[in-house]
């Protein structure tokens, strides 16, 4: 649900829940529910319908303009945040992050990496894939930390020598077969590193482990190589630069290694970060969080990805609407007008179905403290007078008042609306066509001769 915006999960609920409060009276009136549920079911397209007509669309022609209208959203959203006095500062981030992914714009393409200590102001955004360094042996820092257009070979292979398993055993009868054996394992290592070294890769990456052995080896031909990655890392670094997980060294092909522009390890705080720039096959970026508490960084975390959400669906989606109980009071007042042009009982549903779209501005009245029957009178009286610039009148929490919404940028994409109406409609209509329940009245029943917990 998270991936629409950040308050789908609450709108739907909240309406549906009002819906269902305004259906009740007339269920108890005995009012047939099939009625009810094609009423609200017209309302609905009604209200669908209006959507589309007011919406307003942003022009892609100039991107400038449409950066802009981005940051916007970008910010609208995080404004009730933790993050909101750095609300611009996240938002040229965020929108710089969805704009590095294709037209595909996969969310897994975007990661996000949390550094404990410093400044929130000094979270960056790194165009490429980026994790920490991973646990390293002796012979990593003689290893070369920058790389131009390297060959990348991802591994899930385990490149040390380990102890035999419990209840191994090798019976030999001299000493020489006890050379051999230990021999044995030292060329199996070193055949495995050499087919690397011949592959012509220049970085190595392992979900298992890397030992010191082969560790010192690639230092001495210089090549990099960083073990115990995990695999959400790997998998992105496969997925932007390209090539496949090896489970075995043998046969390496050129289509079974990936390539980047850059690599380079750098020092962030007090981490270091391998940094993937330049990824060929897929456009991906990730973001490194700073804050001086991990749950101030958890909540930023949240808070960005809320964000990239709407970010994502304004672009794939380029018709926004005001935000802030705007379009629903505009909503409300064109169906009461579309109700007086219905005779007989769906009048009085869909002017119920206006009253319920109405609990939008309220609870955010109810939220923010503010007194939810003046602000609400104020709203319908602007929504009904015929003025091009009142449809958008909506809350106004920083004044607690009602402003232009519009004006003042509080902007939501319209599909964002249009789901949340549809699918609060649908739970509704889904409640009201249970006729009834049947319980099995001996469900609770307990023998007499049981016994008690039994």
């Amino acid at each position: 649900s998270s991936g629409i915006n950040a308050e789908w999960p609450l709108r739907p609920g909240l309406l549906a829940g009002e819906f269902m409060k305004q259906a009740k009276p007339f269920i108890e009136d005995g009012m047939n529910s099939q009625i009810i549920i094609r009423s609200f079911r017209k309302a609905t397209a009604f209200a669908l319908k209006k959507i589309l007509e007011i919406q307003v669309t942003v022009k892609k022609d100039d991107p400038k303009e449409q950066r802009e209208l981005l940051k916007k959203c970008a910010s609208t959203s995080m404004c009730s945040k933790l993050i909101a006095y750095n609300k611009d500062f996240f938002a040229d981030m965020v929108v710089d992050a969805v704009m590095c992914l294709d037209s595909l714009m996969p969310l897994n393409m975007i990661g996000i990496k949390k550094i404990t200590g410093g400044s929130v102001t000094d979270s960056q955004l790194v165009k490429g894939v980026a994790f920490k360094k991973t646990f390293s042996y002796a012979g990593f820092e003689m290893q070369p930390k920058t790389y131009l257009m390297p060959k990348v070979l991802s591994l899930n292979i385990e490149l040390e020598l380990k102890a035999e398993r419990d209840n191994a055993e090798c019976r030999i009868d001299n000493v020489e077969d006890y050379q051999r054996i230990v021999e044995a394992e030292w060329t199996i290592l070193y055949d495995k590193l050499d087919k690397m070294v011949a592959s012509g890769a220049k970085i190595i990456l392992s979900k298992l482990p890397i030992g010191d052995v082969a560790t010192q080896y690639f230092a001495d031909r210089d090549i990099f190589c960083a073990g115990r990655v995990t695999f959400e890392d790997l998998n992105r670094t496969v997925k932007a630069c390209g090539g496949t997980i090896l489970t075995t060294v043998n046969d390496i092909r050129p289509v079974d290694m990936g390539l980047c522009e850059l690599f380079e390890e750098v020092q962030i705080g007090n981490e270091r970060f391998n940094l993937f720039k330049g990824c060929p096959k897929a456009k991906t970026c990730t973001l490194i969080l700073r804050g001086g508490a991990e749950q101030f960084i958890d909540e930023t975390e949240r808070s960005l990805h809320d964000a990239i959400m709407i970010v994502r669906r304004a672009l794939k989606n380029d018709s926004i609407v005001a935000g802030g109980g705007a379009i629903e009071m505009e909503l409300s007042k064109e169906l009461r007008n579309y109700a007086k042009t219905i005779h007989g009982k769906e009048q009085l549903l869909i002017t119920a179905y206006a009253k319920a779209l109405e609990i939008i501005p309220r609870q955010l009245c109810e939220n923010a403290g503010f007194d939810s029957v003046t602000i609400l009178n104020k709203l319908r009286q602007k929504h009904a007078q015929d003025c091009s610039g009142g449809k958008w009148m909506g809350m106004d929490i920083s004044s607690e008042d009602i402003a232009d919404n519009f004006i003042a940028c509080v902007w939501e994409p319209s599909i964002v609306k249009r789901n949340a109406l549809t699918a609060a409609c649908e739970a509704c209509c889904v409640i009201l066509s249970i006729d009834e329940t049947v319980k099995n009245p001996n469900s609770n029943y307990q023998a007499p001769n049981a016994m008690p917990g039994m």
